[in-house]
């Protein structure tokens, strides 16, 4: 049985791993600005791809990492990284105008990103549904709903520390955090359920179901649809509104913040809406928000705003689900199933954050592109229904 201060760890590793996370993206302007680092749109969205080509490789070697180093030892190898991450970005920012050293460091300081995240994120999430094995659903939404949260404070961390002229007090506020959780976490046991699984995984190598690919598949176009909201709505409003950097970090804390009070409203009316019902619905929703963000006129900027607004809702409740379904369905890879999604995540979240610039370069503006990712908004619809389908079957 999990002591209360090894639930609280875990869930206060969500929140911290989630303003991390953010703080590349929610520093968007700052990147961008010809007075601080000058990056153009496809540098901007090259720092992300280090970030989640290490992502993808840590969340699939944590898989079997684990088995030899518990997930205990991994969840803190991710929380070092994540706090590397955070002293790199502080560093950049005294060569700034030292273009190629600048972007160098912010290439290695997403690398580390992408490390803590690929290894933080999985074991969390398997830790979560170890506490509360009869309530898996409601833990892992509860525990990603933190993650959320953390996502929705880092905009507005960064909108305070730009108006005070010290955008870099957040990496130093997220280092802080992280160096306080990795340091309170070496007291903690979090002891390991054990399963078949890990016997199993000692003797011989993981195998994953024709089943899985299909969780993968989901998580993939998930995370097209997330970092096309979650990398770009900053610079969408400052490029197509003009919006000011508070003004284009509004629209960034407006989505996170949905998506976290998605995930604890989904999670408080499971008894009247159905998780199966959630997962089939929301790629709907979050199709609407991109056909709707391509439409938006440019004197509008608060309607631009609201799109992601209703993006967030969309997507709030949708990777949470994923990972719960796969863990319940595929119970003798459960600890597997959790890094693998997060991989095919990864691989989604590379794509947009990479692929948008190019595009830009090749002549498309952002409400093109925002139109163009509600196919894959509506091909994940369509899976939605494949991935619930056993979910719905009886017992």
């Amino acid at each position: 049985m999990a002591q209360r201060s090894e639930i609280l760890t875990v869930y206060a590793a969500g929140v911290v791993q989630g303003i991390g996370l953010v703080t590349f993206p929610a520093a968007s302007a700052v990147f961008t600005s010809s007075s601080d680092y000058g990056l153009s749109s496809t540098e901007y969205g090259g720092m992300f791809l280090p970030q989640a080509i290490m992502a993808i490789l840590a969340s699939l070697a944590g898989a079997g990492l684990r088995n030899r180093l518990g997930t205990k030892k991994i969840y803190l190898l991710g929380l070092f990284a994540n706090l590397l991450a955070m002293t790199l970005l502080v560093a950049s920012r005294f060569v700034m105008k030292d273009h190629l050293l600048a972007y160098g460091i912010l290439l290695v300081a997403t690398t580390c990103m992408g490390i803590g995240f690929g290894f933080t994120v999985p074991a969390v999430n398997t830790f979560a549904a170890a506490f509360f094995p009869q309530k898996v659903d409601k833990a892992v939404l509860a525990l990603n709903a933190l993650l959320g949260l953390g996502t929705a404070l880092a905009p507005v961390f960064v909108a305070v520390f730009v108006g005070f002229g010290i955008w870099w007090g957040l990496p130093v506020l997220v280092g802080a955090l992280i160096l306080g959780l990795l340091l309170f976490s070496l007291n903690q046991l979090l002891n390991e359920v054990e399963s078949s699984e890990i016997g199993h995984a000692q003797k011989t190598k993981i195998k994953f179901p024709a089943r899985f690919w299909i969780f993968a598949a989901f998580a993939l176009l998930y995370g097209v649809c997330e970092t096309m909201n979650g990398n770009w709505a900053a610079l969408y409003l400052k490029n197509n509104f003009h919006a000011s950097a508070s003004l284009s970090s509004l629209a960034l804390t407006i989505f996170w913040s949905t998506v976290t009070a998605g995930r604890i409203l989904f999670a408080a009316i499971e008894k009247w809406f159905p998780e199966k019902m959630v997962c089939r619905v929301l790629p709907f929703v979050v199709a609407a928000a991109f056909i709707t963000t391509a439409c938006v006129p440019k004197t509008n900027s608060l309607l631009g705003i609201l799109t992601f607004a209703l993006a967030g809702l969309g997507c709030s409740a949708l990777l949470p689900l994923t990972i719960s379904f796969g863990q319940k369905e595929l119970t003798a890879i459960a600890a597997s199933v959790a890094g693998g999604l997060i991989a095919f995540y990864q691989i989604g979240y590379g794509i947009a954050a990479f692929g948008v610039g190019p595009l830009q370069t090749a002549g498309l503006d952002l409400n093109t592109i925002y139109g163009g990712t509600a196919v894959v908004a509506l091909a994940l619809s369509v899976l939605s229904f494949i991935v619930t389908r056993k979910s719905c079957a009886p017992a």
